[in-house]
Protein backbone atom coordinates (compact mmCIF):
# COMPACT_ATOMS: atom_id res chain seq x y z
CA UNK A 1 0.00 0.00 0.00
CA UNK A 2 1.01 3.69 -0.65
CA UNK A 3 2.25 6.09 2.28
CA UNK A 4 -0.53 7.79 3.12
CA UNK A 5 0.05 11.08 2.22
CA UNK A 6 -1.77 15.29 2.02
CA UNK A 7 -1.46 15.00 -1.92
CA UNK A 8 0.52 13.78 -4.87
CA UNK A 9 0.28 17.15 -6.14
CA UNK A 10 1.57 18.36 -2.58
CA UNK A 11 2.79 21.87 -4.66
CA UNK A 12 -0.54 23.00 -5.92
CA UNK A 13 -1.81 22.35 -2.69
CA UNK A 14 0.78 24.60 -1.07
CA UNK A 15 0.00 27.27 -3.22
CA UNK A 16 -4.03 27.33 -2.85
CA UNK A 17 -3.55 27.43 0.71
CA UNK A 18 -0.74 30.57 0.55
CA UNK A 19 -3.54 32.30 -1.80
CA UNK A 20 -6.25 31.36 1.23
CA UNK A 21 -3.88 32.52 3.87
CA UNK A 22 -3.57 35.88 1.93
CA UNK A 23 -7.19 36.23 1.06
CA UNK A 24 -7.84 35.98 5.54
CA UNK A 25 -5.30 38.47 5.91
CA UNK A 26 -7.26 40.81 3.88
CA UNK A 27 -10.01 39.98 5.46
CA UNK A 28 -8.33 40.68 9.04
CA UNK A 29 -7.73 44.15 7.49
CA UNK A 30 -11.17 45.14 6.09
CA UNK A 31 -12.10 44.25 9.56
CA UNK A 32 -9.69 46.47 10.92
CA UNK A 33 -10.37 49.28 8.45
CA UNK A 34 -14.20 48.65 9.23
CA UNK A 35 -15.03 48.33 5.33
CA UNK A 36 -18.54 47.62 4.44
CA UNK A 37 -19.78 44.44 6.25
CA UNK A 38 -21.32 42.94 2.77
CA UNK A 39 -17.94 43.59 1.17
CA UNK A 40 -16.18 41.71 3.98
CA UNK A 41 -18.85 38.97 3.73
CA UNK A 42 -18.17 38.18 -0.02
CA UNK A 43 -14.80 38.09 0.38
CA UNK A 44 -15.47 34.99 3.44
CA UNK A 45 -17.53 33.71 0.86
CA UNK A 46 -14.88 33.30 -1.74
CA UNK A 47 -12.51 32.19 1.38
CA UNK A 48 -15.01 29.14 2.08
CA UNK A 49 -15.45 28.58 -1.83
CA UNK A 50 -11.48 27.93 -2.13
CA UNK A 51 -11.53 25.91 0.99
CA UNK A 52 -13.97 23.62 -0.54
CA UNK A 53 -11.58 23.60 -3.50
CA UNK A 54 -8.69 22.22 -1.31
CA UNK A 55 -10.75 19.57 0.69
CA UNK A 56 -12.35 18.47 -3.20
CA UNK A 57 -8.64 18.05 -4.01
CA UNK A 58 -7.80 15.87 -1.10
CA UNK A 59 -10.97 13.93 -1.13
CA UNK A 60 -10.53 13.16 -4.58
CA UNK A 61 -6.85 12.24 -3.85
CA UNK A 62 -7.76 10.00 -1.00
CA UNK A 63 -10.29 7.85 -3.57
CA UNK A 64 -8.05 7.79 -6.77
CA UNK A 65 -5.46 6.56 -4.65
CA UNK A 66 -5.84 5.50 -0.79
CA UNK A 67 -9.38 3.98 -1.51
CA UNK A 68 -8.36 2.29 -4.81
CA UNK A 69 -4.80 0.53 -3.04
CA UNK A 70 -7.00 -0.18 -0.46
CA UNK A 71 -9.59 -2.16 -2.26
CA UNK A 72 -7.05 -4.33 -4.42
CA UNK A 73 -5.58 -4.97 -1.43
CA UNK A 74 -8.88 -6.68 0.22
CA UNK A 75 -9.14 -3.61 2.71
CA UNK A 76 -11.20 -1.39 0.95
CA UNK A 77 -14.53 -1.51 3.51
CA UNK A 78 -12.24 0.05 6.84
CA UNK A 79 -11.10 3.35 3.88
CA UNK A 80 -15.15 3.30 2.52
CA UNK A 81 -15.86 4.05 6.13
CA UNK A 82 -13.21 5.93 6.95
CA UNK A 83 -13.74 8.17 3.89
CA UNK A 84 -17.46 8.10 4.48
CA UNK A 85 -16.81 9.73 8.25
CA UNK A 86 -14.82 12.14 6.90
CA UNK A 87 -16.92 13.15 4.60
CA UNK A 88 -19.61 13.82 7.48
CA UNK A 89 -17.16 15.55 9.16
CA UNK A 90 -16.83 18.11 6.43
CA UNK A 91 -20.11 18.46 5.95
CA UNK A 92 -20.91 18.62 9.52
Amino acid sequence: MAVPGCSHDKVSLQARLARIEGQVRGIQRMVDEDRYCIDVLTQVTAVKAALDKVALALLDDHVSRCVVDAVREGAGEQKVKELTAAISRYLG
